[in-house]
């Protein structure tokens, strides 16, 4: 099947055409205008407080200010090395109102990796928490000579006093000492707002310039840098709200999606795309929280990776919520098991799952199921609008498959990006021309079926050669799932000693609370004759390893970087 044809079509629901108009205009501008109609509306809930639009603008035009003044504009990077906090989107537009691009630095890395992304990257600012600076930052200021500016806050800056003091005395949040950086400029956050007036800088920003160099995951190596322009975001945020019908002014979204990670950033910049309102997860884990603020602001749209939705649904006081405002649930990531999708519909309520797939280098999203009609659970739905998929031969990578055969994933469209920052021959292998059209490689292997869904099979790093035998990490994993005892599992490939070249089929297990007494022995007898029902012997595990808790990256998916 060919592309060309474009069998998806006839599920686009009937609000959306298959190429969506979005404005010429930088993502600044477009969403200063979006602000200027929405001045007393509330943009952001954080613990209590809310920051409306009218304060969300005059606070990044401040910070604009203060970095054009130091000699930061276009053609720079801002890196932003913060939790889910008001600062972070306040950081974001006063980044790009300068003219610079934004790079998402997330507040879990070591000072190793973070000096690497800072270096890496030509930071010229540094927007972080004092914990951070003290205790990270610090260490590693002398090897990052490009970093000039370095802009400090505190996780709790924007709340009353009393609530700060009470944090700070209980322990409840990090904190740490901000002091002098040699060869560098060091400035509180908070200060820069009460310093700078609030006109925004006059700085010229056109749809191509760069907007943000987002870091992936470094799964295969060394983290790169996406560069995605203006362009990339405007039209990725058309295409995805339109695709969700989701109502200007109108929405209340909670995400614990991390603002560091395309998913969650694109998510907040489209709900101020929409002049909507979005709860702010600071830590992704407390699900008491989570239920508590959902409680509070009965939110209409949910988007979180599987890992949390399993979290929530193991809390009882989630089971007890509310949900007839909740439109619709987002996951994406990773896969999500069909019968936990199933259980987490059986709570929120039927057809309210919609399951999609995206990457950093997409700007967030290429594909999902409809909101509305034909839904199939535990694929990644259909190519979005302005968006073409095509799969490829894994043997010769140059031509495509037929109905339901494994493939490369090929993505073409307005949000995929422009290359990886400073890396022309990476750029090279991942961005192709096929055809006269550029394609994005992205390295996911997927099956699309007669009516255009996709499940993603795995990452092409992720597949094991077994004897000569491909075996999908995913596809074992997914069949696991339906093993009562375990509640996380993943596949992974270890060298096989007797076959150079070739690997072994390892499991590792997270098991259920109900299954933790059981001695082991009695899992993994009970686990293996599970898989010799279910796969054909190659693809059963020879080596099961129990884990306590299963290592899992910034943004909640199973971490077999860490596992191999």
């Amino acid at each position: 099947m060919s592309c060309e044809e474009k069998p998806w079509l006839k599920h686009y629901p009937p609000h959306c055409t298959p190429e969506i108009e979005y404005p010429n205009l930088s993502l600044t501008d477009y969403l200063d205008t979006v602000a200027c109609t929405s001045e007393n509306k509330a943009a952001l809930h954080f613990l209590g407080l809310t920051l409306t639009y009218g304060q969300i603008t005059r606070f990044s035009n401040r910070l604009a200010q203060c970095l054009v003044e130091h000699g930061i504009g276009k053609g720079d990077i801002v890196g932003i090395n913060l939790p889910n906090v008001p600062q972070y989107m306040v950081a974001q537009l006063g980044i790009l109102k300068a003219g610079a691009a934004a790079s998402g630095v997330s507040p879990l890395l070591t000072p190793r990796e973070m000096a690497h992304q800072l270096t890496d990257s030509r930071a010229k600012a540094f927007i972080t928490i004092d914990a951070i600076f003290e205790h990270r930052l610090e260490q590693i200021a002398a090897e990052v000579p490009d970093l000039r500016v370095v802009i400090v806050t505190g996780i709790l800056d924007f709340l009353p006093w009393i609530k700060r003091f009470a944090a700070k005395v209980l322990k409840k949040v990090p904190t740490g000492l901000v002091r002098p950086l040699s060869g560098k400029t060091v400035l509180q956050f908070m200060d820069v707002l009460k310093h700078y007036n609030d006109q925004r800088p006059a700085v010229d920003i056109v749809p191509d310039d760069d907007c943000l160099v987002m870091y992936t995951g470094g799964t295969t190596g060394l983290p790169k840098g996406t560069v995605n322009t203006h362009r990339n975001m405007m039209a990725e945020l058309a295409i995805v709200t339109t695709w969700l019908n989701m109502r200007h002014g109108d929405e209340v979204i909670l995400s614990a999606f991390p603002y560091f990670h395309i998913a969650g950033l694109a998510l907040g910049l489209g709900t101020m795309y929409i002049g909507a309102v979005q709860i702010l997860i600071p830590n992704p884990r407390d699900t008491n929280h989570i239920v508590k603020e959902m409680k509070k602001y009965r939110p209409t749209i949910l988007v979180n990776v599987p890992s949390l939705y399993m979290m929530l649904m193991a809390d009882e006081g989630f089971r007890k919520l509310e949900f007839s405002k909740l439109g619709f649930c987002l996951s994406a990531a990773s896969p999500f098991p069909v019968e936990s999708l199933r259980e987490l519909e059986s709570i929120i309520g039927k057809d309210k799952m919609i399951e999609c797939y995206g990457m950093t280098e997409v700007s967030s999203l290429a594909t999902m199921n409809p909101r509305y009609g034909t839904k199939k659970l535990g694929t990644v739905g259909i190519p979005l609008p302005n968006t073409d998929i095509k799969l490829f031969d894994l043997e010769t990578g140059s031509s495509e498959v037929s109905v339901s055969q494994e493939g490369e994933i090929l993505v073409s469209g307005p949000q995929v990006m422009t290359g990886y920052f400073n890396k022309p021959e990476e750029t090279a292998l991942a961005l192709r021309d096929h055809g006269g059209k550029v394609w994005l490689h992205t390295g996911d292997i997927g099956r699309m079926d007669s009516d255009g869904f996709i499940t993603i099979v795995d990452r092409a790093k992720d597949m094991l050669n077994v004897g000569g035998f491909k075996v999908f990490s995913r596809e074992v994993e997914e069949k696991l799932y339906e093993h009562p005892a375990i509640e996380s599992c993943a596949i992974i490939g270890v060298p096989n000693p007797k076959r150079p070249g070739t690997e072994i089929v390892k499991l590792v297990v997270q098991v259920r609370p109900a299954y933790r007494e059981r001695a082991k022995t009695d899992l993994e007898s009970d686990i293996l004759a599970f898989a010799k029902e279910n796969f054909a012997p190659y693809k059963v595990p020879k080596i099961v390893e129990f884990l306590q808790d299963m290592p899992l990256t910034s943004v909640g998916k199973v971490d077999k970087k860490a596992l191999r």
